[in-house]
């Protein structure tokens, strides 16, 4: 990931923690004054003392120029000599979080399908739409013993007999979940599976003949489509909200967990609670599982909002409620990134892609594949994109090659490396 990103991704990977209510009977509690001691006055005296002289010397300055903060804005004079240094500094290593879930297992459900349906008929209104389908909308509560508080987050349900659809991240670090239905009433979940790539989870409860969301495909929609997202944002008071917005964007490629997600943004409202809920299309079908949304320290953000695609949807949960976990996505096991214009044209080095870091028990590693290799070809085809090398990828499968053509310290290499399952490098 380079450092030229002003914004981020806010993903809720912390769900909303909501504290355990008091009683209307239980008596107010009062804060204590501190007295004021002598030490607290000397260590303040000296506090400001501390800042009166670190001010003089920010804004005295140093009588050394300040570097840009970006370094691909880093004149050649103020380039390393060396462009490894370089890289190092406008890389920043990234490491895959997986989830720690310790939610009783269940058994695992291989004869069930998440099926896809055409949009047919009339589009609904707002209202028409809310009635149709908050009843298949649930909360989701996460617990850790010995924690106090909970995780709040919100699921949808796939199928009448209780199998329930959440975020991964919404019962991460939880050894115990609840799933509250529209009808108030309250059950144990189990852990069907996880996908902390994907950021899709599947929990199951004893109950049957609940309303099932009914799953559009997200590859028909397009940019301007409205849609509407129900959740439970901000905690059980604002329990099934209704929102609406449009499709901002089909497939926003975005930062996530050490991978990159391929998401809808909309710009539907949507907010912490709001994680594992759907994004409805307008004939009442799930299009989307939102689970982020961006932010900003420097600016105020509004209405861009991401949503997992349905078709995506598809496939992890039909892994997971077979196998308990998502198998067959290919991966080289390598982080790649474009190169700079600054850094390519001073160092003079070849049109690619840098590689910044190699998975360890990758098939890449095994073949020597190393940091600070430069992919001029795949199969060779010339790349320059981490999103070109992405493309050849994802139309092979595990077991597959792919053939490199690297540059590495002027000497030009071709290395075969064998696709490999992601969970095998990467864990679930």
């Amino acid at each position: 990931m380079n450092k030229n990103d002003w914004y981020n991704t806010e993903s809720w990977y912390a769900p909303i923690q909501q504290e355990p209510e008091r009683s209307a009977s239980a008596a107010p509690i009062k804060k204590k004054k501190k007295a004021w001691k002598s030490w607290h006055v000397l260590a303040i005296v000296g506090l400001v003392a501390l800042l009166i002289v670190g001010s003089s010397l920010i804004f005295g300055g140093s009588g050394k120029e300040k570097l840009p903060d970006d370094p691909q804005d880093w004149g050649d004079e103020q380039l390393p000599d060396d462009w490894k240094d370089f890289f190092e500094n406008f890389y920043t290593g990234i490491e895959t979080d997986i989830a720690r879930i310790d939610i009783p297992r269940s058994e695992l459900f291989p004869d069930f399908t998440l099926s896809l349906e055409k949009a047919e008929g009339e589009e609904l209104d707002l209202q028409q739409l809310y009635e149709r389908c908050a009843d298949s909308i649930v909360a989701i509560s996460g617990y850790r013993e010995g924690r106090a508080g909970y995780y709040w987050g919100t699921g949808v349900i796939i199928s009448e007999d209780g199998l329930i659809l959440t975020n991964t991240h919404v019962i991460d670090d939880c050894d115990s979940a609840t799933v509250m239905l529209y009808d108030d009433s309250e059950y144990e979940a189990k852990l069907v599976g996880a996908d902390s790539i994907n950021d899709i989870a599947l929990l199951k409860i004893d109950a049957k003949g609940l309303p099932a969301a009914v799953f559009g495909d997200s590859s028909s929609l397009m940019v301007g489509d409205r849609v509407a997202a129900i959740g439970n944002p901000l905690g059980q008071t604002f329990r099934g909200t209704l929102t609406d917005g449009i499709i901002s964007a089909i497939e926003r490629g975005i930062g996530y967990n050490g991978h990159s997600m391929t998401l809808l943004q909309t710009n539907t409202a949507i907010n912490e609670g709001n994680s594992g809920g759907a994004l409805f299309n307008m004939y009442g079908q799930v299009i989307g599982i939102t689970n982020m949304k961006m932010r900003s320290s420097y600016s105020s953000i509004e209405g861009i909002g991401f949503a997992i695609p349905s078709a995506t949807v598809q496939s992890v949960v039909n892994s997971i409620a077979r196998y308990g976990e998502m198998r067959g996505r290919p991966a080289i096991g390598i982080t790649v990134g474009a190169i700079p214009e600054n850094a390519a044209n001073h160092y003079k080095l070849p049109e690619g892609v840098y590689i910044s870091d190699v998975s360890k028990g990758s098939d890449a590693e095994a073949k020597g594949i190393q940091i600070g290799d430069i992919i001029l070809e795949v199969n060779h085809t010339p790349v320059k994109t981490t999103g070109e090398i992405n493309d050849i990828k994802n139309e092979l499968q595990v077991g597959d090659t792919m053939l490199f053509t690297i540059w590495r310290n002027g000497e030009t290499l071709e290395i075969e490396v064998v696709l490999m399952d992601l969970i095998d490098i990467y864990g679930g």
